[in-house]
This record gives C-alpha cells, structure tokens and sequence, in this order.
C-alpha cells in the first residue's frame, strides 16, 4: 500500500469521524450542544457584520492589484528565487495571493488544479500551500480592524516569516512525498 492510499483512506473517514465525534465528546461531558452550536453561530453572525466594511475594502484592493497587472509584474521579479527551492513558477501567483486573500488564492488554486490536475506535482503543492499558510493581511487588516486594533505590532512579520516556512514547506514536502 502506498502512501498516496493510505492518505486516501485517511481522508475518507476524517470528516465523518469528526462529526461524530464532537457532539459525541460533548454528550460525555454535559455540554448542550445544539445551544452551544446556535450560540456560537449568532456571536458569527454578530462579527461577519462588523467586518463587512473591512472585507470590502480589502476585496477591492486585491481587485485591482489584479486587474493592474502588477500580479504578472511580482511574479517576474520573485521567479528567480523560487526556482533556486524547486517552487515551478506556475504555483507562485498562489503564494503571492495566499497572504491576501483565501478567496482569490482559491481561486488560483482551482485554476492550477484544473489546467494540471489534482494528482500533479503544481496540484500537490498548490493544495499544501493553501493548507499550510495564513491570510495575513486578510487578518491584519479584517479582524485586526474590526476590533479597532491599530498596533499590530510584530503581527505582520511574524505572518509573513510564518508563510514564507509554510511556502518552502510545502514544495520539500510535495516534492519528497510525490516526486
């Protein structure tokens, strides 16, 4: 049995097994679950409210640094580096957009997925980088906002430095693992 089918049994029954196993460790301990579900869905609700205006703003900024073209442009200028830790370029507009926006690396990620495929080396490593690094600046500047924090202090070198691990990591680990 390889690798690869072990994972694929392991991710067969993870989702199910957790399902079950919350409300499951909540019985044994005499928690309410369904309240604690619906409680917790209206404190959600309460803060996708507040950060709209912030998530909008961001949204739009990510819009144009897009349409711009200044994405080709970065993508130039940083290629030289990526290819000296074995990073093929196609996947480097997802680490570009990862620490801006979930939504618009996904996105990429699709892309990446559809053009190569999910079982290639660009899928593998375009799936780990999405799993393995942070919004930062979605953070920064959505959640840091929306609770009024101005001084975010070493937030944002430690996210990028944080990515920048998740990044490398990921192509060592998809090119061990996979080839």
């Amino acid at each position: 049995m390889t690798f690869v089918d072990i994972m694929t049994d392991i991710s067969r029954y993870a989702i199910p097994a957790i399902l079950l196993a919350i409300p499951a460790y909540g019985f044994f301990k005499k928690v309410k679950v369904y309240e604690s579900f619906t409680d917790g869905a209206k404190e959600g609700f309460t803060t996708a409210v507040t950060i709209i205006p912030y998530l909008v703003a961001m949204l739009v900024a990510i819009g144009v640094f897009r349409a711009s073209g200044a994405m080709d442009y970065l993508v130039k200028a940083v290629s030289p580096v990526t290819n000296l830790i074995g990073m093929p370029g196609e996947t480097l507009p997802m680490a570009l957009m990862r620490p801006l926006s979930g939504g618009g690396a996904t996105g990429i990620m699709s892309d990446l997925i559809t053009t190569h495929g999910p079982d290639s080396l660009i899928g593998r490593i375009s799936s780990i980088m999405m799993g393995s690094t942070e919004t930062t600046f979605y953070v920064l500047a959505v959640y840091f906002g929306s609770v009024a924090i101005k001084k975010t202090r070493h937030a944002l070198p430690a996210g990028l430095i944080a990515d920048a691990v998740g990044l490398v990591t990921a192509v060592i680990v998809a090119r061990l693992m996979f080839g």
